[in-house]
């Protein structure tokens, strides 16, 4: 049998991720991966950047890391400005090197949305009323070109997994840091996971099928919540309470 967990918009949140990393070395898996958005928001960018950088294990970029490289200051959202405000050079000599996607043993695809955009949503679709759940046939032609039995993606923050009719399995392991954000586009809505922990995912191989285990943990989101409170993010601190916007 083999073992991947899979953890995903961490931003900046330590405490989540040291909580996370824990939980999961329970579990001894053979590989951890990173599907992005590790940094950006008003908690640790930089000490998070440290941990992954220690860490060493396959991370691709998100929107917020592509943001950061190429938007201009006065062009970026609160959480990439605090986040720019506290990462060094080699920081961001990292974030420049990290792949867009990457394919692991030509049976693992990492996105950070869709293999098209890192900015769209694979397993949920947004309309003017609301966000729903994604069909078969939407998640089949975002998966359109990508052939491995394995996608891993994240951006939602919504932990979910859908095994597609030709066997493919697309897991999203939910956010390590951030359960609940608003979003404008293409419509304005909200995803909220309406509980406060950390999450990850635990995907296993076994006699040639791959079946997913979407995992919560708690950590000290109190903290964290003040932290937020204290840099003038009150809807950082609901979503980290909460889970909810």
């Amino acid at each position: 049998m083999m073992k991947i967990a899979a953890i995903s918009d961490i931003h900046g949140n330590l405490a989540a991720l040291e909580a996370v990393l824990a939980d999961i070395k329970r579990h001894a898996p053979d590989l951890i991966v990173n599907l992005g958005d590790s940094l950006s928001g008003p908690l640790f960018p930089a000490e998070c950047a440290d941990f992954l950088l220690s860490l060493d294990i396959p991370t691709i970029k998100g929107n917020h890391e592509r943001q950061l490289l190429t938007l201009p200051i006065d062009e970026m959202g609160e959480s990439d400005r605090y986040a720019m405000s506290c990462l060094e050079m080699h920081h961001l000599r990292w974030i420049e090197h990290t792949p867009t996607t990457l394919l692991i043993d030509r049976e693992i695809q990492l996105v950070h949305g869709t293999p098209e955009s890192d900015l769209g949503y694979f397993l949920e679709t947004v309309e003017h009323q609301a966000v729903r759940k994604a069909n078969p046939l939407e998640v089949h032609d975002r998966a359109d070109g990508v052939s491995v039995p394995l996608i891993l993606c994240g951006h939602t923050h919504i932990p979910r997994s859908v095994s597609l009719a030709d066997g493919r399995l697309v897991v999203n392991p939910g956010s390590v840091g951030l359960p609940a954000y608003e979003n404008d586009r293409p419509f304005p809505h909200k995803m909220q996971t309406g509980s406060p922990h950390a999450r990850y995912a635990l995907v296993k191989k076994r006699n040639g099928s791959w079946s997913a285990e979407l995992n919560s943990v708690i950590y000290n989101w109190e903290n964290a919540a003040k932290l937020a409170e204290s840099r003038g993010r009150a809807d950082w601190a609901k979503a980290l309470r909460t889970g909810l916007v």
